[in-house]
């Protein structure tokens, strides 16, 4: 961010103003620093946000009956602050840009970022900090090699005395509970192979060679891994189609009217509508929703995770349908509708994010095993990556076919009024419903991890 701020600021590191409508071009020096912020931010992302999850809910205690179910609304007030600063960003920080400037608008985010920082270590002597584990990519190599190793070895997959653990209490991965074994999935049975004790593993007095014997626990956190693939492809989908709010969803808004009573909105404050609907939505799903389906469900959380996640799916299908509908009638009325009626279709994004979204990042967190929690809550934001990119390539894969034949196409890059942008919005419903009925399939074949 002090990059980002120093290449809108200095003189010598950002373009010269413009003349009239005559703008010099960037050089090479500042396009560098520019691109140095970014990246720089990229990086610091990929470091707080799959790790700030899973810490914050490291400090609630499993097996303390008062302060697991508060982990749980955890989930809910941690995505409910992130939206907090994203409202202010799309709203009071677009304002001064637009207003102030870019130096200024970009000094505000910096010093709060520091300020964030000072807080965060001032918390140091209050946490709670989890044994490292070592590194999970290396154990579910070691899984696999092993495996590899014993594939051609025939043994009883009814005797689980045959699979080796350790026989202390802690299993053999620091800060780790024990996992107990699992059948299913045929498929990933072969992995069991890497826990086989055979005659060339017993050694007395010598640690069995982790690349030829693993444990029982180690075997099983691979497995949990693979049993979570394909719900997290459901999470590529669901971005794909939560990416509209930042780009079709605001295009959609600028051939509208951007006027709600006396206020003018700027196109790119229209996100606020999305953020709005989840800081609504998290209270009244936390205080009012769970509370009520907890009668039904008796369960603490009111639904599982993973209903949870394919309510949000269905809900974003909605929402998708609702932004088709209000395209179909703006092609009908050109300039004439208000910005107000893509309204219903954030908020219904909003209402799927915080079901989708929360309930998929408690999911990773609490399926996941111990020693691999930061790096299976890093899921979501992979498939958040993948789902742009999906989003990227379905939007070129539709305007290269829809104009093949010379026509403006579905979504033209000058003037939407020529073309179809609701054909393309029910395209992506089509995707979502394609979506769900695959996610409820592996919804209830899933395994859910059992701690020995």
């Amino acid at each position: 961010m002090a990059t980002l701020t120093l290449s809108a600021s200095l003189p010598g590191l950002k373009p010269a103003e413009c003349i009239g409508s005559l703008c010099p071009p960037a050089t090479t020096t500042q396009y560098s620093v520019f691109f140095a912020g970014l990246y720089l931010i990229s990086l610091g992302t990929g470091g707080i946000k799959p790790c700030v999850s899973s810490f914050g809910a490291d400090q609630f205690d499993d097996t303390d009956p008062h302060e697991r179910p508060s982990k749980t609304s955890f989930f809910n007030w941690f995505y409910f602050s992130i939206n907090i600063g994203a409202f202010v960003s799309s709203t009071l920080l677009v304002w001064v840009q637009e207003n102030c400037g870019w130096g200024l608008g970009f000094l505000i985010p910096t010093v709060v970022m520091g300020l964030s920082l000072v807080s965060f270590f001032c918390g140091t002597p209050l946490y709670r900090f989890q044994k490292p584990g070592g590194s999970p990519v290396t154990r579910v190599c070691q899984v696999l090699v092993a495996a590899y190793l014993k594939m051609s070895l025939k043994f009883d997959e009814e005797d689980h005395t045959l699979l080796f653990e350790t026989q202390d209490k802690h299993s053999a991965i620091p800060g780790s509970r024990k996992i107990e074994h699992t059948d299913g999935y045929k498929k990933i049975s072969c992995l069991d192979k890497a826990a086989v004790i055979t005659e060339h593993d017993v050694t007395n007095g010598v640690t069995p060679n982790p690349w030829k014997l693993c444990t029982v626990t180690q075997v099983e956190e691979v497995k949990i891994l693979l049993r979570m693939f394909p719900i997290w492809v459901s999470g590529i989908v669901f971005t794909a189609l939560q990416s509209q709010i930042y780009t079709l969803f605001v295009q959609q808004g600028r051939s509208m009217k951007h006027t709600i009573g006396s206020f003018e909105i700027p196109p790119a404050t229209l996100g606020m509508f999305d953020t709005a609907s989840v800081l609504i939505c998290i209270p009244i799903y936390d205080k009012v929703l769970v509370p009520f389906v907890r009668r039904f469900t008796g369960r603490a959380k009111g639904f599982t995770d993973l209903q949870r996640m394919g309510v949000g799916l269905l809900v974003s299908v909605l929402s998708m349908a609702a932004a088709a509908i209000v395209e179909t009638k703006r092609l009908r009325v050109l300039g004439a509708m208000n910005i107000s009626w893509q309204v219903p279709q954030y908020f219904l994004m909003g209402t799927a994010e915080v079901f989708f979204y929360i309930g998929q990042v408690e999911f990773y967190y609490e399926q996941s095993p111990d020693a691999m929690r930061s790096l299976c809550s890093a899921l979501p934001l992979l498939s958040t990556a993948f789902g742009s990119y999906l989003s990227s390539l379905i939007l070129s894969l539709v305007a290269y076919f829809t104009t093949m034949d010379g026509q403006d196409g579905w979504i033209p890059s000058e003037d939407i009024d020529k073309g179809h942008l609701d054909y393309f919005f029910w395209l992506l419903v089509c995707f979502g419903c394609v979506n769900i009925p695959v996610f409820v399939f592996f919804s209830v074949k899933h395994l859910q991890k059992k701690a020995a």
